[in-house]
């Protein structure tokens, strides 16, 4: 299991302005990311897991690619103010401005990969951290995330270099983690994997 440490004695990060510095100079010097995912859903109504496999890339400003290929191929890609999502039926287009809900998935996800998530007035922060790994625990504060979500958990590892796991906590305690491997830091990305037909 590569995962070990992420849920083992976090305890309170003391200086937690060292580890804000830390986050925001990361993601100054990350104009893209590029990795593997596993996602994990653990629906409290099942006991099975339902696991997904795919591939994450990132660019900066703004540009999202998250494509799953197993069980099922499907397909988000997020350019500037456009959400694409292709499964293997059709193809559907949308204004990020003209839904609320899918805008604050993706200032989630942004300010995730940016590192600027503990800027935002949407969450209370908690700062935590481990032998191996660094914990933001997120705890919505404005009301369409907290109908949502009741908790939104990033870990880094102790270099932080970008997230390695995500996880986040329903309010029904339906729990979706993401975990991110062979990652690639600033790799050039050509900008048509942004657009799809």
């Amino acid at each position: 299991m590569p995962f070990i440490g992420f849920s083992q004695n976090f305890k309170t990060v003391k200086d937690t302005t060292a580890l804000k510095q830390k986050i925001e100079s990361m993601s100054k010097a990350t104009t893209s990311i590029e990795a593997d995912f596993v996602q994990e859903k653990n629906l409290s109504m099942m006991s099975e897991k339902i696991i997904s496999k795919g591939h994450f890339v990132f660019k900066k400003e703004n540009l999202l690619r998250w494509e799953y290929v197993t069980p099922s191929r499907y397909l988000i890609v997020i350019n500037k103010e456009k959400i694409i999502i292709k499964d293997e039926k059709k193809t559907s287009k949308y204004d990020m401005n003209s839904n609320k809900v899918f805008k604050e998935i993706n200032d989630i996800m942004l300010s995730c990969v940016q590192g600027t998530i503990f800027k935002s007035n949407k969450f209370k922060t908690g700062y935590f951290e481990n032998e191996k790994f660094y914990k933001l625990e997120l705890t919505p504060q404005v009301k369409n995330m907290k109908e949502t979500f009741k908790k939104i958990n990033l870990y880094f590892d102790k270099t932080v270099t970008s997230v390695a796991k995500m996880e986040m906590i329903e309010n029904n305690e339906d729990l979706t983690s993401l975990d991110f491997s062979n990652k690639k830091l600033n790799a050039p990305i050509a900008e048509t994997i942004f657009t799809v037909k």
